[in-house]
């Protein structure tokens, strides 16, 4: 784990009037209510199936679940917001009442289905375009005064992998950053967690890069995610399929994890879970 160093890091966020603490970093299980989601084994559509895995991923170790029904990989169709809002409310709905004390977040680029979805019982939005494709998402989210993951990216899901030209890629993304933890704390949002963005408006290296120096991110004093599952980084550099890069994941997020990861966002809980056990006891 990450140690000491001259920045103070958030160490909880506000979740329902809970504090969750991150001091232990957290496992947020992905569930895919898609079905052109980039790994097969994490697509859900039937109620059955998505209380199924919420259960073995809270089973397994899951502090948040993350239901997404719009695709972000590149290239992914579009979806619109009466089909996303079909997918998500149902499945919402269905979890918590299994499991009502389970945190929920919400995928979602879309201020509207950030209110219908959190006014249904979701407890925070995670948004893969850092309120661009949407001007009243950080408004929304102020009026919600709820959790928001804040993603770094650049362009669309058709026009990311064109736009990945950097002056300095780590300085770009911290002054990314900067600007909108300014916009958003002055609509009187407590409560953020910044996502670099793995795969999004970045090649193979440059993702690499950004692993190498995620430590860097400290500087900002907010709590930072890592979604690394299964990423195009990981089965592009070693010649396989998503289905076989769970090995790959466990080493990255170890990595990850040493670099003061505090959410690891992963496709496999299990997993995902034994890096920060075994990684904790390095630093215990």
């Amino acid at each position: 784990m990450a140690k000491d160093t001259f920045f103070k890091q958030t160490q909880t966020i506000n979740v329902g009037g809970k504090l969750l603490d991150l001091t232990q970093p957290k496992v947020m299980g992905i569930v895919n209510l898609t079905p052109d989601s980039f790994y097969s084994g994490s697509r859900f559509t039937s109620e059955t199936e998505v209380v199924n895995q919420a259960q073995k991923m809270l089973l397994e170790g899951a502090h948040i679940l993350d239901l997404g029904a719009y695709s972000t990989r590149p290239g992914a169709s579009n979806v619109s917001a009466e089909e996303e809002a079909k997918r998500l409310l149902p499945a919402i709905k269905a979890i918590k009442s299994n499991f009502p004390d389970v945190i929920l977040s919400v995928d979602t680029f879309r201020a509207n289905i950030a209110r219908l979805t959190i006014e249904a019982g979701a407890d925070m939005i995670n948004d893969v375009s850092g309120g661009e494709y949407d001007a009243q998402m950080f408004a929304t989210i102020a009026d919600l005064q709820v959790p928001y993951i804040l993603m770094h990216n650049r362009g669309t899901a058709q026009t990311m992998h064109q736009l990945n030209h950097y002056n300095n890629l780590m300085g770009d993304i911290i002054l990314y950053f900067s600007a909108k933890i300014n916009n958003l704390r002055a609509l009187g949002v407590h409560d953020i967690v910044l996502d670099p963005g793995f795969g999004f408006a970045k090649n193979v290296a440059q993702n690499f890069e950004l692993l190498n120096c995620f430590k860097q991110l400290e500087i900002l004093e907010l709590p930072v995610l890592a979604g690394l599952s299964r990423k195009s980084m990981i089965w592009k550099s070693l010649n396989i399929k998503p289905d076989d890069a769970l090995n790959g994941t466990s080493v990255l997020n170890t990595v990850a994890l040493q670099n003061g990861a505090k959410i690891l966002r992963v496709h496999d809980v299990k997993e995902a879970v034994e890096c920060v056990k075994l990684v904790s006891m390095l630093t215990s």
